[in-house]
């Protein structure tokens, strides 16, 4: 087998290696059905006990009360920005979102075909590299949307921020679900595209409150109804059953190493390495405030575009990948999701200081 290398991405991102294991395993035959993962029907026997664990396991592992919808959609988060207001937001009603980075404000801006926006905080000020600290909600608002962790700038709520009375909060929390303890009964409504910390790309989980579920107007395409999906356990039409499977796989290794209080400590652990050491680098220095750095997408730079050219140059060459900042904001960037093994971060440490030595 070809040697694995240190992979930063930001998504889809490293996995678990026992579960790419497994899944090889059950390519050509889950278990002894004779029949690979990717070829059994999902209405068949094997597929639907695939589906029944992986549901149980995400309620489970996430501690998803019984009133909520667990639903494996597809279309990605990019899907929900439009399909969250199209069943949730009425032309005469308005929804307050919180703008803290471009996949916010691609939100925002998918939620304006379908009724008022309301602002209630940004940090474009700044580039983008704080989580602002007070909201200031529009007086009834439908829902209030912010995205939990952004991957481009590297900023994270400590916490979900408080709607005001009689609002649902309504989280895109793609790059960071499962990575630590969440009260989900907090939540109306959670999304997020499984390519990060979940599984491979093709799926997106919608953890949903059933009273929410029923909202949306009937006469939408069958698709874009959120009853549509939960009538039909997330297979009113084919679903994406690879996906769905290696998500089930991935749950399993996260209650392995300790659920989500294990994998806040693992993260915790990861990201203050990284950045204890980019806090003394002469060379080296995060992007993002103290207060709200991320603990999956690390960024930083030299200061002088040159030099962060050759870093990633020379850190592509020694088998890091995917350090490059994202294109809108250059820099660096080092994606640390659950599944990120905290030896690659003592490599990176170590390769980062080497470089400083050799360039400083």
């Amino acid at each position: 087998m070809t040697q694995r290398i240190w992979n930063f991405s930001a998504g889809p991102a490293v996995m678990p290696e026992a579960v790419l294991e497994e899944a090889r395993s059950n390519l050509l035959s889950l278990g002894t059905s004779g029949i690979g993962i990717m070829e059994h029907s999902h209405r068949g026997k094997a597929f639907l006990k695939v589906y029944e664990e992986t549901e149980a396991l995400c309620r489970e592992v996430g501690g998803i009360p019984a009133n909520y919808k667990v639903l494996f959609l597809q279309g990605g988060a990019s899907l929900q920005f439009a399909m969250a207001p199209m069943n949730l937001l009425a032309k005469d009603r308005t929804a307050d979102y919180l703008i803290t980075g471009a996949w916010a404000e691609k939100a925002r801006d998918e939620a304006q075909r379908f009724g008022s926006v309301h602002a209630a905080c940004s940090s474009e000020d700044a580039n983008f590299s704080y989580i602002p600290g007070e909201c200031l909600f529009s007086a009834h608002p439908a829902y209030v949307h912010f995205t939990s962790n952004n991957t481009i700038f590297g900023t994270q709520f400590r916490s979900e921020p408080t709607p005001p009375p009689g609002a649902d909060l309504i989280c895109d929390a793609s790059s960071d679900i499962f990575s630590r303890p969440l009260d989900i009964s907090k939540y109306g409504m959670i999304y997020a595209g499984a390519q990060k910390n979940l599984g491979p790309s093709g799926v997106t989980l919608v953890i949903m409150r059933d009273d929410l579920v029923d909202r949306g107007p009937k006469d939408l395409p069958a698709m874009l109804q959120y009853r549509t999906h939960a009538k039909n356990d997330s297979m009113y039409n084919t679903p994406p059953t690879f996906a769905i499977y290696v998500v089930g796989l991935v749950l399993k290794w996260i209650k392995e190493h300790g659920g989500l209080a294990g994998m806040e400590e693992r993260n915790q652990r990861k990201a203050g390495k990284l950045y204890s050491y980019l806090e003394q680098s002469g060379m080296f220095k995060p992007t993002a405030r103290p207060d709200s750095r991320s603990l999956m997408n690390v960024t930083f730079v030299t200061g002088n575009e040159e030099l962060d050219a050759k870093f990633c140059s020379a850190a592509t060459k020694a088998g890091f990948d995917g350090l490059k900042g994202h294109r809108s904001v250059g820099g660096m960037r080092a994606s640390i999701y659950n599944a990120f093994p905290e030896a690659g971060i003592d490599a990176l440490i170590e390769f980062l200081r080497e470089f400083e030595h050799q360039n400083g």
